[in-house]
């Protein structure tokens, strides 16, 4: 079968000159949107290559957000479309057939919808909330909504002053605006090998490099931050603080304050994100509260209320804010009102408060569920939270399970979308336990994975 074999000058960097190469080929069309990039040994022969030129070659033209990896399968030319890493897309009106515990979501309750509802009847009703819906608003956000926002927080254990909060479309545009506010393009971020897609997909759009730490069973291990500070200190540091994602490890008290300290000393700043919520006696204190004077807060209402209404809040010391306005201004101006009124009135009616009430019983209850189960495989998370992490035994390949699995009709992640930089992955996946529809759905998912997992692993061997 022929591939696609290019021209390469004499001279120059081998892995550049591959990188260029491809994205010269999909600009003039003779690899289009969809087309397979050929398989890296092949590629590697033909060219008289090492299979790591072809690699870090591939892995340059997917940071410029021209291919795409696919666990298991290869890489593939995005389209117009596609997302610039792998990161899982709610289909709507998806195959209900699957059972999905790809996605950290909240659990359904119909609720949600009546709520909203009632919430946007109300607002129909009033004619200076219409009028508001329908004007400009400050970039920051109204003063009204902020306060409300900031009430809310402070109830939930999270406190903060209406002054010092950005109103968001919701913790993935926050941690744009603090990406975009905090660096300039090339510029070092750090975050846990293992992190949330969207900060990494957000530092390739901004083409910031992103450093790996080290994370052992405490999150981050902030003393390896430390060497790295020492060799090449970054302009900030992501954390997820109280509940890693994937791996739901807390970061203990003493590691918080080696972290601020360390900021201090280098001089970068701190993005704390707190989207996933957690009882307040799941958590730790705020390094917001530890460095008020370098730290962004970033909060959401997507992992409590619900997703779709798209509104967040963004901490951030007084010197920030008017920063944070530039490229809130440029974006969209402002966050449309209409949502962030539903959003306060459905806090302020008291339905927030008793969904997250149940919230946090039927997580709490899907969690138990989860880790008793697969006990043998010895998960990983938080009592109240929305994903368990689990370390696949000797043997296993997460690629394969994944395989088995969806052929099974049950979805879960694999290490590769949370990977920082270019280490290998761990062979563990992440599942969410509130993704699910309901406890009968989310038994029978799991019942699908211990039987897989308690099962021999297909051999990776297909030839000699």
């Amino acid at each position: 079968m022929t591939i696609w074999v290019p021209a390469l000058p004499a001279s120059g960097t081998r892995y550049r000159l591959l990188a260029d190469a491809v994205a010269d080929a999909i600009a003039r069309g003779e690899l289009n949107a969809g087309a397979r990039l050929p398989p890296q040994r092949r590629l590697a022969d033909a060219l008289g290559v090492t299979v790591g030129t072809v690699t870090r070659a591939y892995a340059e033209v997917e940071r410029r957000g021209l291919v795409e990896a696919r666990v298991g399968s290869g890489t593939y030319v995005r389209g117009a479309e596609s997302p610039a890493l792998a990161f899982h897309q709610i289909a709507a009106g998806g195959d209900t057939d699957i059972v999905d515990l790809s996605l950290s979501l909240a659990p359904p309750h119909p609720d949600r919808p009546l709520a909203l509802g009632e919430v946007l009847n109300a607002i129909g009703r009033d004619p200076a909330a219409l009028t508001q819906a329908v004007n400009y608003q400050p970039e920051q956000g109204m003063p009204r909504h902020r306060e409300a926002l900031a009430r809310w927080m402070t109830r939930l254990g999270m406190p903060v002053d209406a002054e010092e909060l950005v109103v968001t479309q919701g913790g993935q545009h926050g941690i744009y605006l603090a990406l975009q506010t905090l660096t300039q393009p090339g510029e070092r971020i750090a975050a846990g090998a293992l992190t949330y897609p969207g900060l990494i997909n957000a530092a390739q759009q901004l083409h910031l490099k992103a450093l790996r730490v080290p994370l052992d069973d405490h999150s981050m291990d902030v003393e390896a931050l430390a060497r790295l500070c020492a060799q090449q200190p970054p302009r900030l540091v992501y954390v997820t603080p109280d509940q890693n994602n994937p791996t739901g490890a807390c970061l203990p008290e003493a590691r918080r304050e080696r972290l601020v300290e360390l900021a201090r000393a280098y001089d970068f700043w701190i993005v704390e994100d707190g989207v996933q919520y957690l009882p307040a006696e799941e958590r730790g204190t705020p390094l917001y509260r530890l460095a008020p004077e370098r730290t962004i807060y970033l909060f959401s209402t997507s992992k409590v209320i619900a997703g779709g209404l798209r509104i967040g809040t963004l901490r951030a010391p007084p010197a920030l804010r008017e920063r944070l306005a530039i490229p809130q201004r440029a974006q969209s101006w402002m966050v449309p009102p209409l949502m962030v009124e539903a959003a306060c009135r459905w806090i302020e009616s008291g339905a927030a408060a008793k969904l997250l009430a149940w919230q946090l019983e039927e997580l709490a209850a899907r969690q138990r569920m989860a880790c008793e189960r697969l006990a043998a495989f010895a998960p990983r998370g938080r009592p109240h939270g929305f994903h368990l992490w689990l370390e696949l035994p000797a043997g296993w390949r997460a690629a394969a399970l994944l395989e088995q699995l969806e052929r099974q009709r049950v979805r879960v992640t694999s290490a590769e979308p949370f990977c920082v930089g270019s280490e290998p992955a761990p062979q563990a996946i992440r599942l969410c336990t509130g993704a699910a529809r309901d406890r009968a759905a989310l038994s029978h998912a799991l019942e699908t994975i211990a039987t897989a997992l308690e099962g021999a692993p297909s051999t990776p061997w297909r030839t000699l």
